[in-house]
């Protein structure tokens, strides 16, 4: 497998971001290795805190949550996903499955040696990292899940994936704002629906061309793909030194495979190959008895969290959370409040 590194230098003086890097390796499952990079402040013995990002950013996403929990005496450990942040980066598409990120999760937890784990995680966090907490719920205290979802394609039958295959496939590949206005002109903001359901509807013949497809196909195809720019849209505000930040990983399109390829990894279609994994994931997390939160920002559909708190047991009575103004990288917009949500959390949930 061809890795390759992002230089260290893009990633000096970025703002807001004094964290010291630390590394261990992952098997890239054809005979050698790729770094995983990750953040590990706080006391050494304090509880702990992992925190897991999404598309198209990286552990720089969670700066203004680190000082907070911290200053509480938890250890915090962000690592940056495979193909993300100062991780190596296999240099093609077809390199990266939800299987082979849920293992490479896996393998850094245990190279860690890492346990009583409270977790962290915001968009593609959630789908890797509930798939690991399913398999090894022994490692996990606490769940928080903030703005995720875990698609398994249900109520949409098999026959229907040619269809939407088809339906994707004929999707144009537009700029980041046409993107954006072309998704949303048909969507009511007062009740955005989730992926599943934009599946459900297409599948039934309701929605011709479901928002989520123009995002996979700019991701997949567009040719002016930056990640800096697309998270300054999805936070309240971003400089100038904050977006070069988010973009400081991917300095050419080579180093962009991963984070291109994220969406067309959704398990969406019922013909997918992780959709397996995500059902018997699903049956596991429904006996899932330790504290799970949901955490989401009203700008966000509700659909997932409220499918969280009702199918597994211990999301029931908890304290969910709906933390108002912050647009989808809550950890950015309100990472402060965010923060002492997790601490509540904490407090309200120990044995």
């Amino acid at each position: 497998m061809k890795v390759l590194r992002t230089p260290d230098n893009r990633f000096n003086d970025l703002c807001g971001f004094p964290f010291n890097p630390n590394y261990t390796e992952v098997d890239d499952f054809e005979g050698g290795a790729i770094r995983m990079h990750y953040i590990d402040e706080g006391p050494s013995n304090g509880e702990l805190i992992i925190c897991v990002h999404g598309q198209p950013t990286w552990s720089y996403s969670f700066r203004k949550m680190i000082s907070p929990l911290t200053s509480a005496g938890f250890r915090v450990i962000v690592p940056d996903l495979v193909g993300f942040g100062r991780s190596d980066k296999p240099s093609k598409r077809s390199d990266y499955s939800v299987s082979r990120h849920v293992n490479w999760f896996k393998q850094f937890i245990n190279n860690l040696s890492l346990k009583n784990i409270t977790i962290l995680c915001h968009d593609w966090g959630g789908p890797i990292s509930l798939r690991v907490v399913a398999e090894n719920p022994e490692k996990f205290s606490r769940v928080i899940a903030t703005n995720t979802g875990f698609p398994d394609s249900r109520g949409v039958p098999l026959e229907k994936s040619a269809l939407l295959r088809k339906l994707l496939a004929d999707t144009p590949a537009l700029s980041f704002l046409d993107m954006i206005k072309t998704a949303l002109k048909n969507e009511n903001p007062k009740k955005p629906r989730t992926m599943t359901e934009q599946t459900q509807d297409a599948a039934s013949g309701r929605d011709p061309r479901p928002p989520f497809m123009y995002w996979i196909r700019h991701c997949d195809a567009f040719p002016d793909f930056d990640p800096g720019d697309i998270i300054s849209h999805w936070v309240n505000e971003c400089s100038a030194e904050e977006k070069r930040a988010y973009s400081a990983p991917f300095p050419s399109e080579e180093f962009m495979q991963g984070a291109r390829e994220f969406p067309s990894l959704i398990p969406l279609f019922p013909d997918d190959p992780a959709l397996r994994d995500n059902r018997a994931a699903w049956e596991k997390l429904r006996t899932f008895k330790k504290p799970f939160l949901t955490a989401y920002s009203d700008s966000e559909s509700q659909a997932p969290a409220i499918q969280f708190q009702q199918e597994i047991p211990g999301a029931q009575d908890q304290k969910h959370v709906v933390i108002k103004g912050a647009k989808h990288f809550v950890q950015d917009d309100a990472g402060y409040e965010l923060a002492q949500v997790v601490l509540d959390f904490i407090r309200a949930n120990r044995p």
